[in-house]
């Protein structure tokens, strides 16, 4: 893994390394040999317009390492020629960035640029971008769009389960404070049918469930 780290950190380096070394080997060493660094050359090329760094920054994210995620977005020069299911993931990390930094602007931009993309080869990620729309709404205060984007959501479908309970327990919340209470122990049914295991999601649960038992109707 600490190979593969620093080949992708270093692959600029590399492929200029490689492409001296090909030419080199073609006028005094061996052919075979050029033509070996020419097209690892050209493939390393490829991975790095095509796939860039986001390896390395799903792995930080994985490992909760912020500051190390975002360090190796910057190293991403040209998002536009990423591959497209990798383009969509990039747009939806730098979002989810920008709202932990509370750059709502930002996070709003990458994540409409994500849900532009939209790519199914990994999986349908519409519901995940428009949940983020939704709480990137609530942030701002604009509950009307919040709601508009986590009912879309919901209903295109959050294929994590703990993000299905969390955008259906803001509903829930939203209903409350609309007094449709109906929906919201409707909403709350559903979130709590999801299951989720993140320790503040079944906390918010544990206490929404004693609010909701409150409601009339």
């Amino acid at each position: 893994m600490k190979i593969l780290k620093l080949y992708i950190i270093y692959r600029v380096p590399i492929i200029i390394a490689l492409i001296v070394f090909g030419i080199i080997s073609h006028i005094y060493l061996d052919t075979i040999l050029a033509w070996i660094c020419y097209v690892v050359a050209a493939f390393s090329i490829l991975l790095y317009f095509m796939i860039g760094t986001m390896r390395l920054v799903q792995l930080a994210v994985t490992e909760g390492d912020v500051d190390s995620a975002m360090k190796y977005l910057q190293l991403i020069r040209f998002p536009k020629m990423l591959f497209k299911p990798v383009r969509m993931s990039y747009y939806m990390l730098q979002g989810n960035l920008a709202m932990a930094t509370d750059d709502l602007g930002k996070a709003e931009d990458n994540i409409r640029k994500s849900l532009k993309t939209n790519s199914t080869i990994a999986g349908d990620m519409r519901g995940t971008n428009l949940m983020q729309l939704g709480f990137i709404e609530l942030k701002k205060g604009n509950t009307k769009e919040a709601r508009a984007h986590l009912i879309e959501a919901v209903k295109v479908g959050i294929p994590d389960k703990e993000n299905l309970a969390a955008a259906y327990l803001q509903l829930c919340s939203i209903e409350a404070q609309r007094h449709q209470y109906k929906l919201a122990k409707e909403h709350f049914r559903k979130a709590k049918a999801a299951k989720p295991k993140t320790e503040e999601l079944v906390k918010q649960i544990t206490m929404m469930e004693k609010q909701i038992a409150r409601l009339p109707g």
